[in-house]
């Protein structure tokens, strides 16, 4: 008789099987993410002649036009997380309420690809509905209506804003939808068996379940919106100050006369920035985590 094969099992004593299966995702997050930021990290503290500096931090801490496309930026990113945070939300809830069956899964499609909208093809996309030869400016004007008579125009910060609003929002229904759609029927019908209204179940359990998840779905817009680099550039060309824009810029080379790594000191300051609305999008994460498993 042949000798019995017996199954391969993975110690669980022994910490090295469990990592190995996971040596190549961390061979690939150690190539493509964590290298990158260390490399940038080391060449922001170097000078033109390779010497240790604190040098091209000074002008992002200090007032003036790197600064500013930071407030700009950061601003930009606050506004749409809002709006689409918002929108995004009540479309999620009466989705969630009346979008049943194959409708439903339609609507998450859509969702989906507009969610994944950008670069250049969106920018060129509200050029030619909204620009000042748009067909929606047209339309707009033939009913009397002239929404660039005022300061209104799509190369603009609010243009910018439109534009990302358009991929926020969806984005938002995606993320916030199966959190609403969690809710629990019984804890309703609880509260409706103990006296509360329709009003008070949503302000005793409803919002207070969902307000952990709407934070950190929050946290995600805002970081999409503060990275966001192609479609920005595309539409306005470097006229908003963005601080991606600003790092494309450089790295075109573009660059300071005597601040080579200017453009890594400020990439550095968006992974700070990144790396907050990140921490907080955990948190809220864990938040959320703890009515799923209640």
């Amino acid at each position: 008789m042949g000798a019995v094969r017996t199954p391969f099992r993975i110690n669980r004593n022994n910490p090295a099987s469990g990592v190995f299966p996971l040596l190549p995702f961390f061979i690939f997050t150690g190539f493509f993410l964590i290298w990158p930021v260390v490399a940038v990290t080391l060449r922001s503290f170097k000078g033109n002649n390779n010497e240790w500096t604190l040098a091209n931090y000074r002008p992002i801490l200090h007032s003036g036009p790197y600064f500013h496309a930071f407030v700009i930026s950061l601003k930009l990113s606050l506004i749409t997380a809002l709006i689409g945070s918002l929108l995004g939300a009540f479309f999620a809830y009466v989705i969630v309420k009346y979008a049943r069956g194959k409708f439903g899964a339609v609507i998450d499609s859509i969702s989906a690809v507009f969610a994944n909208s950008g670069g250049v093809p969106l920018a060129f996309m509200f050029i030619a509905a909204f620009g000042t030869e748009g067909i929606v400016t047209k339309i707009l004007k033939d009913a009397g209506w002239d929404i660039y008579a005022g300061h209104f125009t799509i190369f603009s910060f609010t243009g910018v804003v439109m534009v990302y609003s358009f991929f926020q929002v969806p984005l938002m229904v995606l993320v916030f939808k199966p959190a609403i759609a969690g809710l629990r029927r019984e804890w309703e019908e609880a509260s409706i068996n103990l006296g509360a209204s329709p009003l008070t179940y949503w302000r005793r359990v409803g919002i207070p379940i969902l307000i952990p998840s709407f934070v950190g779905a929050f946290f995600l817009l805002f970081a999409g919106g503060f990275s966001a680099y192609a479609t920005a550039r595309a539409l306005t060309v470097g006229t908003v100050p963005l601080v991606p824009i600003i790092i494309g810029t450089l790295v075109d080379g573009n660059v300071v006369s005597d601040q080579t790594n200017l453009g890594d000191a400020l990439a550095v300051g968006m992974i700070v920035v990144a790396t907050i609305v990140m921490a907080g999008y955990i948190w809220a994460g864990r938040q959320a985590a703890k009515w799923k498993s209640s």
